[in-house]
């Protein structure tokens, strides 16, 4: 008879490959699927997380980890065999409290939510969009409701993407950062910095070879990676060497660049994942406020440095002369750091950011506790994003309807955007320790050693970690803001200098 960790493990696999598979297929909605086709997915995805569904809540799978569980006082607790356990003894009472149908359910709403998202951007209409938002958040209610009908039901929400985090940890770290940038913010938004030369002639026949020239340069394993279009920028993996980023270009501007820095940071994190369990649970990354670190690490912390540029600007330069040659490095850096509230999250500045997150952060705990109706979201939406960054939202396809998560029912994901740029800082500050210096490294155009550490560091350990104890072993202490805060009013008082 077969070992029943061995047994397990199979198991794991098996269902790895079917997240793999549906990975795929979302990757494929937002990239190459028509729009005619998103019932079709619908159905593909709800197959899929049926399948899944049934393969994890099998009594066979209970059995496994009851006959496991006795062993593990045995089993080394930094080891991959622990941590699969632990994962799947978490997912599987879990998902027995969840009705298949809810899943399969779940799925449909958020396959076809995301093709109706897609045409109410467009219109810039809200109420075209509001019954698809209805379908997944009554689904997520249903989802509350099956796993914890009381206490903090937003919970819930949050466990799924950032394990064992709770939501007043969140609310309290939130509330010290508001409380420092909203000053800050006011500040910054009166200094004069031209930035002028950043929107103009920007080809995007010229841009294209740009993207993939910035992830050839930071550096990744040869025939692995590719770039596509989408209409909001994601990062997606079906293995170790077989990573797809997306971006989106405008010919106007060079926004581009920095989203193919931030989904690089997201790849590249796949891509260094330990291979000896690929496609299990274990070998997934830690959470997604982990995986959030990593992009804002290579956007922000390498992508908007002055080393960086110092390096990389003569190949930008070269490439728009039209809108660059009398720019040198410094007036460049400047405006690529300009502090200035805006109305769209992804084009934020690292100041403003953090407001951006922490007003949805919000709105969703009013949405799941049925303090805000749904069809007042854009009203609420332009409130706070007059009280908190100072701007007036002029329709919804700059307001409410500017982000895709609420479409496909990711109700709990965005808190994980601002803690992994927390997070980012503390990792940046230990590899600091560890490397030595990080600016000479960035101006020579070595990116080696920040990939291999962060790759011995953080990738290598998969999710055999819960995120918060991951965290204590990479930099010997859990989430802290002040970390993130000193660096934002070091940084921005040289930006604005510059």
């Amino acid at each position: 008879m077969a070992d029943a960790l061995d047994t397990l493990k199979a198991r794991a696999r098996d269902l790895g490959q079917l997240t793999q598979l549906g990975t795929i297929l979302v990757w494929d909605q937002r990239t190459q699927m028509p729009p005619a086709g998103a019932p079709g997915r619908g159905e593909h995805m709800a197959f899929i997380q049926r399948l899944a569904h049934e393969f994890l809540v099998d009594p066979e799978m209970g059995r496994l980890l009851d006959e496991l569980e006795p062993r593990m006082s045995s089993l080394d607790p930094d080891g991959f065999d622990y941590g699969l356990i632990r994962l799947l003894r978490k997912a599987y009472d879990k998902e027995t409290k969840v009705p298949v149908e809810l899943r399969a359910e779940m799925a449909r709403a958020a396959a076809e939510g995301n093709a109706v998202w897609l045409k109410a951007k467009a219109a810039s209409d809200f109420q075209l969009f509001l019954p698809a938002l209805e379908r997944n958040i009554e689904t997520r209610h249903r989802y509350v409701e099956a796993l914890a009908p009381e206490g903090e039901l937003y919970d819930v929400l949050l466990d799924d993407f950032e394990p064992d985090t709770k939501t007043e940890d969140v609310t309290r770290i939130f509330a010290e950062i508001r409380d420092e940038l909203i000053p800050l913010i006011a500040e910054l938004r009166e200094r004069e910095i031209d930035d002028s030369f950043l929107t103009g002639n920007y080809p995007t026949d010229r841009q294209i070879p740009l993207l993939q020239d910035v992830i050839d340069t930071f550096g990744h394993r040869p025939d692995s990676w590719r770039i596509d279009p989408t209409e909001h920028p994601f990062a997606a993996s079906a293995g170790r060497d077989d990573i797809r980023i997306t971006t989106h270009w405008y010919p106007t501007n060079l926004d581009s660049l920095f989203s193919t820095m931030h989904e690089y940071g997201h790849g590249l994190y796949q891509h260094q994942l330990p291979a000896d369990v690929e496609g299990t649970p274990v070998g997934g990354p830690a959470s997604l406020g982990i995986h959030e670190s990593q992009s804002r690490l290579w956007e922000n912390l390498v992508g908007r440095s002055l080393p960086f540029w110092r390096f990389y600007y003569p190949r930008v330069q070269e490439r728009f002369p039209e809108m660059l040659a009398d720019v040198d490095v410094d007036q460049f850096y400047a405006a690529v750091n300009k502090s200035q509230p805006s109305l769209i999250r992804i084009e934020a500045d690292e100041v403003t950011y953090g407001m951006h997150v922490i007003l949805r952060f919000e709105l969703e705990q009013d949405i799941i506790n049925g303090r805000v109706a749904l069809r007042d979201l854009p009203d609420a939406w332009g409130q706070k994003m007059h009280d908190y960054l100072g701007v007036d939202v002029p329709d919804d396809a700059h307001g409410v309807l500017q982000d895709m998560h609420w479409s496909t029912g990711l109700i709990g994901y965005f808190s994980t955007y601002l803690l992994g740029t927390v997070m980012s800082v503390q990792i940046w500050e230990k590899m600091q320790e560890d490397v030595g210096d990080l600016d000479e490294l960035m101006e020579r155009g070595e990116f080696t050693p920040l990939r291999e550490w962060l790759g011995a560091n953080v990738h290598a350990h998969g999710r055999k970690y819960p995120p918060q104890e991951l965290m204590q072993k990479v930099v010997g202490g859990g989430i802290d803001a002040k970390p993130y805060l000193a660096y934002l009013k070091r940084k921005f008082g040289a930006a604005v200098a510059a």
